[in-house]
């Protein structure tokens, strides 16, 4: 089988859900060592770490997207007679001039769900063209049940037999480390001296981080011991507001530490007392799965894909509920028993997730489509 795979997103979404999926994926249906052969669409550096007999780096522009979308890349997959192209990035791409079978990842549809959620230039081009992408798809990829469950909802005239389930992974670097050794590099780095709870997944309203803010302020007077709350990410649009919200609060044991690098992210899930995740949505959910990996207890919703990748290895609480969260918190701090619990039962379930099943489902995908 001759494969094509959009790898573009490796590095023009690096950072991001979509560029850790496609890295995680096409990285992985490689080292499968099928018979199969790659063209894989590229952009920027590092494209020697895919570069084997059995793929082909094809490069391209970031100037020149729409030419090489609807041009370069449909004549390259009639030229190398490719029999499936697979798009990860939500399809987007996607277009009639394409002559072979078409798959793409739909990671969700929070612009359907929670429009109020997303940007308006991104609102507005999604819901443009996600029809079209479902029309033209010979197939589609998602990462989990309740995001299929979704894709039927706005697109009943899906087949459930063309939607399949690939469920994400935490990528290697997440796994438990010398907490004490852990916690002296986050002293020195950050100035954080006391026990914490962190937040890492960004700031768009839907991530709830508000409703953590004030769980927090809320349970500290019933903690037995005094902690910090440390948030994780970019301090622009809505991180700057709820910044400046806690400063006007006076709120010095809230501390935000802004962007970190992904070398660090698995010292800080091991050094704190617990991960908070209060998101009102989510398509997979991959901060509570990393921080189980790293054998961290975990508080998050009960709502959308997470309770189905969490399980009852953590704390499942309703994000709209400030009180529960609020009396969640408090429990979990306070009950060293419970949090040792959770720690194993997130360690547990941390080990039925792999990016090799990942691109072992993916591949079979590929399969049933072309046939």
């Amino acid at each position: 089988m001759k494969i094509a795979i959009d790898a573009r997103g490796i590095n023009l979404y690096k950072g991001t859900g979509i560029g850790t999926y496609t890295q995680n994926v096409l990285k992985n249906i490689l080292d499968m060592n099928t018979s199969s052969f790659y063209n894989i669409y590229w952009y920027g550096e590092n494209y020697k770490l895919y570069e084997q007999e059995n793929t082909k780096i094809i490069m391209t522009s970031k100037k020149h997207r729409k030419f090489f979308e609807y041009n370069y890349f449909p004549n390259n997959l009639n030229k190398d007679s490719v029999d499936i192209y697979h798009i990860p990035q939500n399809g987007m791409g996607m277009n009639l001039n394409i002559p072979c079978k078409k798959v793409c990842t739909i990671h969700d549809l929070i612009p359907y769900t929670l429009p109020e959620t997303v940007g308006k230039g991104y609102l507005k081009n999604f819901l443009k063209t996600m029809p079209e992408i479902v029309e033209l798809s010979d197939g589609i990829i998602t990462v989990s049940e309740y995001s299929k469950k979704d894709i039927l909802k706005f697109f009943p005239q899906l087949s459930p037999d063309n939607i399949f389930v690939t469920p994400l992974a935490a990528d290697s670097i997440f796994t438990p480390l010398n907490k004490d050794e852990c916690m002296l590099k986050v002293k020195n780095k950050y100035s954080i001296t006391k026990p914490f709870i962190l937040y890492i997944g960004g700031f768009s309203a839907r991530k709830n981080v508000e409703t953590l803010i004030n769980a927090f302020k809320n349970s500290l007077s019933e903690l037995n011991e005094e902690h910090e709350l440390v948030i994780v990410g970019s301090l622009k649009d809505e991180g700057e507001i709820l910044y400046k919200k806690v400063i006007d609060m006076h709120l010095t044991n809230i501390k935000f530490i802004g962007f970190v690098e992904d070398n660090m992210l698995p010292i800080l899930y091991n050094s704190c007392r617990a991960f908070i995740y209060p998101s009102l949505y989510e398509g997979f959910g991959l901060p509570p799965l990393e921080a189980m990996s790293c054998g961290t207890p975990v508080i998050t919703s009960n709502t959308t894909s997470i309770p189905e990748v969490v399980q009852d290895a953590g704390i499942l609480i309703n994000p709209h509920n400030e009180e529960e969260l609020t009396r969640a918190l408090i429990n979990l701090l306070n009950n060293r028993e419970l949090r040792e619990v959770l720690r194993n039962k997130g360690l547990k379930r941390s080990k039925e997730f792999s990016w090799k099943a990942t691109a072992e489902k993916t591949y079979c995908a590929y399969e049933k489509i072309s046939n």
